[in-house]
């Protein structure tokens, strides 16, 4: 996968997101919190990988892709602890989680490729 074609399917899952993150907003305050951490986890993971790709060096590189792994994961996390607690939504939840699954291993991919071949530049 392209670097391009990363940071745009990263673009549209953070919109994702944000749409279900209205739904789940008119939910109370609880979810109204989890709701807001994951529009921001969500959204960072594209903006980390945007800065990636203007990355000044390898290590600098390498630093923004590890963030947007942390992201990731954290935007998982987040997804798993509202379908575990909001059951009703598990329809709208699943491909979110789905996508965050593959998001959290297309990174983890990239991390240790560029980590393994000192030469490789940014995606």
């Amino acid at each position: 996968m392209s670097g391009e074609n990363l940071r745009r399917r990263t673009f549209e899952f953070a919109c994702e997101a944000v749409a279900f993150c209205k739904i789940l907003s008119k939910r109370g305050p609880i979810i109204l919190r989890l709701s807001l951490q994951l529009v921001d986890s969500s959204t960072s993971i594209g903006a980390n990988l945007e800065e990636a790709a203007a990355g000044q060096s390898k290590p600098d590189f390498i630093a923004r892709v590890f963030v947007a792994l942390k992201e990731s994961r954290e935007t998982r996390y987040r997804l798993r602890l509202i379908r575990t607690s909001e059951t009703d939504l598990e329809t709208r939840i699943v491909p979110l989680l789905e996508e965050s699954d593959q998001i959290v291993a297309i990174l983890t991919t990239i991390l240790r490729k560029a980590r393994e071949n000192p030469s490789r530049g940014n995606p």
